[in-house]
């Protein structure tokens, strides 16, 4: 009788678990980003964040339309290549995910883009800037940071306006992003006066630039403004000291923008010189900027970049957002995407019709002893 009452018992209990299990809805929140390769620091960081929403959002035990719901992440690794990017996020599609928080690069990001809304999956990017991304207006394609045309129009009126620049050679890494800020910057400093004495281009997987470098030199540049990523921007600084450029500018957009220049840079004394802009406010002026990088680096120790907090709203505002439609169908709860209103950790959420931010902040940085440090534009 003693094992029989032990049976019935433990068939109770697993029939109670059964039953919870059974109520709890799984909801798949998808992100797509660079995990390995040369620029897997970016990738790693933007999926801790994802990751970090997701365990505060379990951890309120939230219900959506009656059930109590489980974020679940599913990741995928792009390599920045647009190929693996396309496939990941049919990948996504196919694995039935609700929303997706993804992309660093905007080669990447723009075609797949075009697989959401296939789908009818809303994505959000926190890092990819290229303004042609939200240019088809579908209401699958949203950005929680400045674009490329912000970026590159303050890098320019710095570069006028406050150091009275008037020559400036211009280097693309040919990507849609790369390419994409050089235009934009090129315009606008063309605009406020400024020289563009050379327009050169090299890779996104280039590593020596001595021959542009030596061209460009000839030119005698106040600056140069490098269209890329941190991975190539280290080695152009330190051929640039070989060359003994130590006195010509670096200007670059939140591809270079990264505290791991200082480290690919090695100590170059160019480092010194370099202005990059960031979409976005510094983690100090954000309004929860501090409290929530206190817990990242908890979570995460080492591993922070830059966009780990906006992949982080992302998620918050997909989960809000399916919270006031009382349903995870994009089909529901997209139109309450659309006129989200929400106070993040970054900044205060809202959209326009074609799926950028209204009123997006930026921050101007240098770097002071290796170590990048927000400008003061006041």
């Amino acid at each position: 009788m003693k094992n029989f009452g032990k049976l019935c018992i433990a068939t109770v209990v697993a029939g109670m678990a059964g039953g919870v299990m059974a109520q709890e809805q799984i909801i798949k929140i998808g992100h797509i980003g660079p995990t390995s390769g040369p620029q897997a620091h970016f990738g790693k960081d933007d999926e801790n964040g994802v990751r970090m929403a997701i365990e505060d959002l379990n951890a309120k035990g939230m219900e959506i339309g009656g059930k109590k719901v489980k974020f679940v992440l599913v990741a995928e690794d792009d390599v920045a290549d647009p190929k693996q990017g396309t496939a990941a996020s049919q990948k996504l599609c196919d694995d039935k995910v609700a929303g997706a928080v993804a992309f660093v690069n905007s080669g990447v990001a723009i075609p797949s883009s075009k697989v959401f809304q296939d789908c009818g999956i809303p994505m959000i990017t926190g890092a990819a800037t290229n303004p042609d991304l939200t240019k088809p207006g579908w209401n699958t394609t949203y950005r929680v940071i400045a674009n490329d045309n912000a970026l590159g129009a303050a890098l320019a009126t710095y570069a006028a306006k406050n150091l009275k620049l008037k020559n400036v050679a211009v280097i693309d890494d040919r990507t849609a992003y790369g390419q994409g800020l050089a235009n934009v910057f090129k315009k606008d400093a063309e605009k406020q006066g400024i020289k563009i004495v050379a327009n050169e281009f090299t890779n996104d997987k280039a590593t020596d630039f001595m021959a542009i470098l030596t061209s460009i030199k000839a030119k005698k540049p106040d600056a140069i403004f490098y269209g890329g990523m941190y991975g190539q921007a280290g080695p152009m600084l330190r051929q640039m000291a070989q060359l003994g450029m130590n006195d010509v500018k670096m200007f670059g957009g939140d591809g270079i923008c990264v505290t791991e220049l200082a480290k690919v840079a090695a100590g170059a004394k160019p480092l010194e010189n370099v202005v990059c802009a960031d979409g976005g406010a510094s983690i100090a002026k954000m309004p929860g900027g501090t409290e929530w990088k206190k817990r990242y680096d908890a979570k995460y120790p080492g591993q922070f970049q830059v966009y780990s907090p906006y992949f982080y709203d992302g998620t918050m505002l997909l989960a809000d957002a399916m919270k006031r439609a009382n349903s995870w169908d994009p089909k529901v709860y997209i139109p309450f995407l659309q006129k989200s209103d929400y106070s993040g950790v970054t900044s205060k959420i809202q959209f326009e019709k074609n799926g950028e931010m209204k009123n997006p902040s930026y921050t101007l940085s240098r770097y002071v002893g290796g170590n990048k440090t927000p400008i003061d534009l006041k």
